[in-house]
């Protein structure tokens, strides 16, 4: 096998990875029901005049399963902590105590439920977006080395063992959005 196509197959694969990684990241954002501190830790907080993810400036934590507490290292960030979690679109309510921002998560609809797992689908299709186009990349260095005279057959076959690696990672976007969609659904 030609090097270029070595070095093709060999980057493809690191961003189809970074591709997986990205996703698992983005599905524990999503919302569950339950509380998770993955939701809010990477709202974006003034501090000092620098946006700076919340889990840099508090400690974040769940006390239980319907609370997620947040204890500023400072107390005079509470009410820019408490402004960022409006801001940030979640649907959550702070509440400040004056010690600590506790989160109380609601139960969620069936109808939000829905909306939840049409986008941890969107999220999956993203990533399989990403995936295609890594593919195309290395097929494209495929038929350019052909041209430039690797043997045709060897091309035909090294295609289809992109093909196989590239359907490898869409099997494991696809179980990763059906776990997560099991999650959801389940009251």
């Amino acid at each position: 096998m030609s090097e270029m196509i070595q070095l093709a197959i060999s980057e493809g694969k690191t961003s189809m990875d970074g591709a997986i990684d990205h996703l698992k990241s983005e599905l524990t954002k999503v919302r569950t029901g339950k509380a998770s501190t993955s939701l809010v830790k990477d709202i974006m907080v003034d501090y000092y005049g620098n946006p700076t993810p919340l889990a840099q400036v508090a400690n974040l934590g769940t006390p239980d399963s319907k609370t997620i507490s947040i204890q500023a290292w400072e107390k005079s960030l509470l009410p820019a902590i408490e402004q960022a979690i409006f801001a940030s679109n979640i649907g959550l309510t702070p509440m400040n105590d004056g010690e600590f921002i506790r989160i109380s998560i609601p139960p969620m609809t069936e109808e939000r439920r829905l909306e939840m797992v049409k986008k941890a689908k969107a999220l999956g299709e993203e990533a399989k977006v990403s995936l295609r186009n890594e593919r195309q990349k290395i097929m494209q260095v495929i038929k350019s080395e052909v041209k430039e005279g690797f043997p045709e057959d060897e091309g035909k076959k090294t295609e289809g063992s992109v093909e196989s690696v590239v359907k490898a990672f869409v099997d494991n976007i696809n179980k990763l959005v059906d776990a997560k969609e099991v999650d959801i659904m389940k009251v």
